[in-house]
């Protein structure tokens, strides 16, 4: 094992252990949270110890939560009493044995199964001088003493708890398929035949960073003359589990000087790479649930099951891609020389790394 995650309570009675803090979502399962807590018996003085696993929205800082008005809303949470120990302990993963070396004789493993049904980690770019944790969909796990696992009435001190932040993620499938296509003819007011225009993509899922190639046909049976071709990508987010937000933010815009004369004809790919990089600025932006100190890219595309909950999603995340023909000004202004626009659904999500297999190369989309 290269590195082990390990976060100790302020009153050093716990210490948590995990061996990794990425969880896999495979579409038909997803990897079980597996780790160890240590726990030092000594100053409980018969209080009991919890571990916990939350997936949460949060829409605030915690700071500001002084009315009475509650910034987080947890969306699933499982509870497991480790000490005393009640129920049934499964048998140990090979990481929770490694961890057990660790730990020592006050370590004791605990698992979390997390329900297929539950949105991936995801975060909304903060304002350069927001701090503490960004908005979004997070997981937390959390060991803590206390006399009842969850009680109104107690308050839970915060030397008495431990936590760390994990992420669930979706890979991209194995097989891909092929890309979309849309079409459209435009008839102006002055011209007798249309303009046509066609946009596709050789394939549905691109990875992150990777450049995306949209081939772009024109059959322009008219008298004007296209300017421009430009090629732009939208990030629409869907904020569905406390109201009906949806935002749309241009995360890619490119003009490429390709003029398009009357009564002609003209074919090209071109290639274009929405990045992070070139939107750090852009507040409120989906990214991939961050871990702290870690870099990120911006949000893979939400993959629904045709039964799944969307309000459970808390956030849902989904691409367009506008390839727009910019037209040449005539006699009458705009009512002649209207751009013209096709929409492709563009998926974006990270790569399966090497030696990861899925459990399921079946996915859906929204």
């Amino acid at each position: 094992m290269t590195k082990i995650f390990k976060k100790t309570s302020g009153n050093g009675s716990l210490c948590l252990y995990l061996g990794r803090r990425d969880f896999v979502d495979h579409v038909d399962k997803v990897d079980s949270v597996d780790g160890v807590l240590k726990i030092d018996p000594s100053d409980l003085n018969g209080r009991k110890v919890w571990v916990q696993l939350a997936c949460a929205f949060r829409y605030g800082k915690d700071d500001l939560d002084v009315i009475g008005v509650s910034f987080r809303k947890d969306i699933w949470i499982k509870r497991i009493q480790m000490y005393p120990f009640e129920g049934t302990k499964p048998p140990n993963t090979p990481m929770q044995e490694a961890l057990l070396k660790k730990a020592g004789d006050q370590g004791h493993p605990f698992t979390f199964d997390i329900p297929v049904h539950l949105p991936c980690s995801v975060s909304l770019q903060p304002a350069p001088e927001d701090a503490g944790k960004p908005c979004g969909v997070d997981y937390e796990v959390k060991a803590y003493i206390a006399n009842e696992a969850d009680s109104i009435d107690e308050k839970i001190e915060k030397k008495d708890t431990c936590r760390l932040i994990i992420r669930k993620i979706q890979y991209a499938p194995n097989e891909i398929t092929a890309g979309p296509k849309a079409d459209l003819n435009k008839q102006f007011i002055t011209a007798d035949k249309p303009i046509h225009l066609e946009a596709s993509m050789e394939k549905e899922v691109y990875y992150h960073g990777d450049p995306i190639s949209i081939k772009v046909k024109v059959n322009n049976e008219t008298s004007k003359v296209v300017k421009k071709v430009k090629i732009s990508v939208y990030q629409i987010t869907d904020v569905v589990i406390y109201s009906a937000d949806k935002y749309h933010k241009c995360v890619l815009n490119e003009e490429f000087g390709d003029q398009i004369n009357a009564n002609s004809t003209f074919e090209k790919e071109y290639s274009v790479t929405p990045l992070l990089a070139n939107n750090r600025e852009k507040l409120g932006l989906a990214l991939d649930g961050k871990l702290k100190d870690e870099d990120t890219n911006l949000a893979s595309s939400t993959i629904l099951q045709p039964d799944m909950d969307k309000q459970i999603q808390g956030v849902i995340v989904s691409y367009k891609i506008k390839a727009t023909l910019m037209m040449g000004g005539g006699l009458l202004g705009s009512l002649t020389s209207s751009d013209i626009t096709v929409e492709l659904p563009l998926i974006l999500m990270s790569p399966k790394p090497a030696g990861l297999i899925s459990a399921s190369n079946r996915f859906y989309s929204q």
